[in-house]
C-alpha cells in the first residue's frame, strides 16, 4: 500500500472503531491527581502558577459577568495545549489537525457568545451589524458584509488551528524524509538538514502553545463584545 504525506492525518482505527476520542481524552492522564503532597509538589506549583497567569491574561479584558466562562475557556486551552504537544511525538495522532473537531469546538462556543449578547443586550449586539451614521444606500450591502464577517468567525477559528498544525507536521515529515534520504548520499548535508529539523521542531513546540492560546483568546474577545 502506497502511503502519502497526508496519511498521518487520518484517524487511527481499531476493529473499525475510530480512536480519536481516546486521543482527545489521553491528555487528561498527564494531569496530576490530588494527594497529600498537593501543596508541596513542585510540578503542581508550577502548573498552578501557569494556570493563574493564563487566567489573568484571558479574563483581564472581560467584566465580572464574563468571568463565569473562566473554567470553560481555561479547560479548553489546557486540552488544546496538551493535544497539540502530544501530537508532536513520533507515531502519535493529533486530533486538532482535523477541521471537523476544531469546528465542533469553535462553533458552539461562538454561538454561545452570540446568544448571550442577544439575550442580555440585543440592541447593542445588533448594532454591530449596522454602525450608526451609515448612509442609507449602503445599509443593505453593509448589513450583508457584517453578517458574513460575523458568521465566518468560527470557520476562521477552526481553519487557523488546523492549517498551522497541519503545515508544521508536513514540514517536519518532509525535512525528516530528506534527512534520511541524504544520510548515505551526502552525510554532511544530512547533518545540516537535521539541524534545521531540530530548529523546526522547537518552532512547532512554540506554535502548538501559541495556537492553543490564540484560539481561546479570540473566543474571549468575541465574548467581550457580547457582555
Amino acid at each position: 500500500m502506497t502511503l502519502t504525506l497526508f496519511d498521518q492525518f487520518s484517524s487511527p482505527q481499531l476493529l473499525g472503531i475510530p480512536l480519536i476520542l481516546i486521543s482527545m481524552l489521553f491528555p487528561t492522564l498527564l494531569l496530576p491527581s490530588p494527594n497529600n503532597r498537593w501543596i508541596t509538589n513542585r510540578t503542581s506549583t508550577l502548573q498552578l502558577w501557569a494556570i493563574k497567569l493564563t487566567t489573568k491574561q484571558l479574563m483581564l479584558p472581560l467584566n465580572k459577568p464574563g468571568h463565569k466562562w473562566t473554567l470553560i475557556l481555561l479547560s479548553l486551552m489546557v486540552m488544546l495545549l496538551m493535544t497539540n504537544l502530544l501530537g508532536l511525538l513520533p507515531y502519535t495522532f493529533t486530533p486538532t489537525t482535523q477541521l471537523s473537531m476544531n469546528m465542533a469546538l469553535a462553533f458552539p462556543l461562538w454561538l454561545g457568545t452570540i446568544l448571550i449578547g442577544l439575550r442580555n443586550q440585543p440592541s447593542i449586539s445588533l448594532g454591530h451589524i449596522l454602525p450608526e451614521g451609515t448612509p442609507t444606500p449602503l445599509i443593505p450591502a453593509l448589513i450583508l458584509i457584517e453578517t458574513i464577517s460575523l458568521a465566518i468567525r468560527p470557520l476562521a477559528l477552526g481553519v487557523r488551528l488546523t492549517a498551522n498544525l497541519t503545515a508544521g507536521h508536513l514540514l517536519i515529515q518532509l525535512i525528516s524524509t530528506a534527512t534520511m534520504a541524504l544520510l548515505y548520499i551526502a552525510p554532511a548535508i544530512s547533518i545540516i538538514v537535521s539541524s534545521i529539523l531540530l530548529l523546526l521542531t522547537i518552532l512547532e513546540l512554540a506554535v502548538a502553545m501559541i495556537q492553543a492560546y490564540v484560539f481561546v483568546l479570540l473566543l474571549s474577545l468575541y465574548l467581550q463584545e457580547n457582555i
